[in-house]
């Protein structure tokens, strides 16, 4: 809810807070005070066009700003952290400033939790945070897509089978428009399809009758590298082969022979020490490792022999068909095996285009029979809830000084969509034999106030943002309507915040908190003085003066004030 509204500069208010609460304010004073501008501080608010005629004579610019508290996780909050603000946030809710200004030149500026942003974020703000209702300006309800929210929220309190029939439509709907774009996609892209089935037939075609193996390139690559440096390897093998174990043995230079002599210089001492005999061991087991080598490089040596110039050849000719893949797929083998895998799951699922149109067409067939099927139920269950939201509103009409009036909710046939096929319009019949019409047009301003007040007291319960605004909703109304409205407005103020701007004190009577407007000139010349006003919040025995010149224009008058104290009595008497 709002907390209090700041205004300087705009219109005759110079400078004046509002201290709101919950339940129902007033806003009252005589014409010409200023009341509207609170209307137009608020609209402000909400990101409405600024009017740089607004501004008061002689400053520079105007501006508004209000303190809100929400409840966590309203979507508010989201909104504004999005957009960079500045959160207060305590047990179980959380502040937020919204602030605007408009320059005499025209421009304007809005901020958000004390953040600079776009006009625009606070509009969006501003449909879930307040609803006005004012003489031109009928926000809330206005267009088909809120009406039907309305509706449907009303339907969901009113009937437990909406919930799930629209559920269970939004599924179904989702499962046909999916199975449906899919569709279209595969019959309008047959060509191309075909297209990539034959390149891709193709590319595997190539790449199978090379028949590439995981890392082969790399393999390739070594064994190209060791065949090209026969000669250096056999020669580099052989003679580490000779300086390991000798062919001819005469010498005894080689290191085989070397360490089998120290072993068994070793051995014929190695009773005598047990040191040196583990030094003998350990030369024991270097001999060992020292013949394995040497069989190795032997072994090693001839295998070369085998290895010649004809296998260099088949493994640079096998490079090269690689290398013709590695060019055209991927940037290594490994890679184009891989992009071969995922090619031959596009081509399957390419060369299955006729299966999978016919399993198509077939699955939008039945999805398309059970849709209208739900539908149906979707509207059926709509027309009762809408039947029933009339009649209710149209009742609180009729005590709302519009006897005749009535709310037609129009249902006609739509394009299917995610909500359903209903096209819904909220219309008003003023009075018998005349024909409906859509809501603001062929109505008042207070007659349009009114039936806004109506649905709104009927869909407090299903369907409420934390404030509502209504500007002078009791235009043209009198003694027991008055009543009426004030009455009402009182029992929506206990659900949500409500802020009225009136002139009627059967309404003001009804509020929970009564603020008054007034005004004051200055200077001496004739027709040359400064207006400015004021706002402020009244106590009860403000509240019984200003009741009783709303009256009969006398607050002091005793007479006047007794009617004002029986006024409130019964106020607080019709809504305990």
């Amino acid at each position: 809810m709002i907390e209090e509204i700041r205004i300087r500069d705009l219109g005759v208010i110079s400078e004046s807070t509002l201290p709101l609460g919950p339940g129902l304010s007033v806003v009252s004073g005589e014409t010409g005070a200023g009341k509207t501008m609170v209307v137009t501080a608020v609209g402000l608010l909400l990101g409405n066009r600024a009017d740089a005629g607004a501004v008061r004579n002689g400053a520079k610019s105007a501006s508004a700003e209000a303190t809100l508290t929400l409840p966590a996780g309203h979507a508010a909050l989201a909104r504004a952290q999005e957009a960079g603000a500045d959160i207060d946030e305590f047990d179980g809710g959380a502040g937020l400033i919204l602030a605007r200004t408009v320059g005499a030149d025209g421009r304007s500026r809005a901020h958000v939790g004390g953040r600079s942003a776009p006009i625009g974020v606070l509009a969006e703000l501003g449909e879930t945070l307040v609803a006005v209702h004012g003489q031109s300006d009928q926000i809330r309800l206005k267009g088909a897509g809120p009406q039907r929210e309305a509706l449907d929220k009303f339907a969901a309190e009113a009937q437990r089978q909406f919930p799930a029939a629209m559920a269970a439509y939004g599924e179904v709907f989702r499962r046909w428009q999916a199975s449906q774009a899919e569709l279209e996609l595969l019959r309008n892209s047959s060509r191309e399809r075909l297209r990539e089935a034959e390149s891709l037939a193709t590319a595997l075609a190539e790449i199978d009758a090379v028949a590439p193996q995981e890392a082969e390139d790399e393999l390739l690559k070594a064994e190209a590298v060791k065949l090209g440096n026969v000669e250096e390897l056999r020669r580099a093998s052989l003679g580490a082969h000779e300086a390991l174990l000798a062919e001819d043995y005469g010498d005894g230079a080689d290191a085989v022979t070397l360490v089998d002599t120290a072993r068994r210089l070793l051995e014929t001492v190695a009773g005598s020490d047990d040191e040196l005999a583990e030094l003998g061991k350990r030369v024991s087991e270097v001999g060992y490792l020292l013949a394995d080598i040497a069989r190795d490089l032997a072994g090693y040596a001839t295998s070369l022999d085998s290895e010649g110039p004809g296998r260099l050849a088949e493994v640079e000719d096998r490079r090269g068909e690689l290398a013709v893949l590695v060019r055209k797929y991927a940037p290594t083998i490994n890679e184009v095996i891989e992009w071969a895998d995922r090619a031959r799951a596009r081509l399957d699922e390419l060369t299955d285009d006729s299966g999978r149109i016919e399993a198509l067409e077939a699955g939008v067939a039945a999805s398309l029979t059970e849709l209208e099927t739900l539908a149906a139920k979707v509207t059926k269950l709509r027309r009762a809830a809408a039947d029933a939201l009339s009649k209710r509103v149209s009742a609180e009409l009729k005590a709302l000084a519009m006897p005749d009036a009535r709310l037609v909710i129009d249902m006609a046939p739509a394009e299917r969509g995610i909500h359903g096929a209903d096209d819904i319009t909220f219309l008003l019949q003023p009075h018998a034999g005349a024909s409906p019409r859509p809501l603001g047009k062929g109505a008042s301003g207070g007659e349009l106030s009114r039936v806004m007040l109506a649905l709104e007291v009927v869909l407090a319960a299903v369907d409420p943002v934390p404030t509502f605004v209504f500007d002078e909703v009791d235009s043209g109304v009198g003694g027991k309507a008055a009543v009426e409205i004030g009455r009402r407005l009182a029992m929506l103020a206990r659900h949500v915040q409500v802020l009225v701007v009136t002139h009627l004190p059967q309404v003001a009577a009804f509020a929970d908190q009564h603020i008054l407007v007034t005004k004051s000139s200055a200077g001496s010349t004739p027709g040359g003085g400064i207006t400015t006003s004021n706002v402020r919040l009244l106590d009860d025995s403000e509240r019984v003066r200003e009741l009783a010149r709303m009256l009969a224009g006398q607050e002091d008058s005793a007479t006047a004030q007794a009617h004002a104290k029986e006024l409130l009595a019964d106020a607080r008497a019709a809504v305990p």
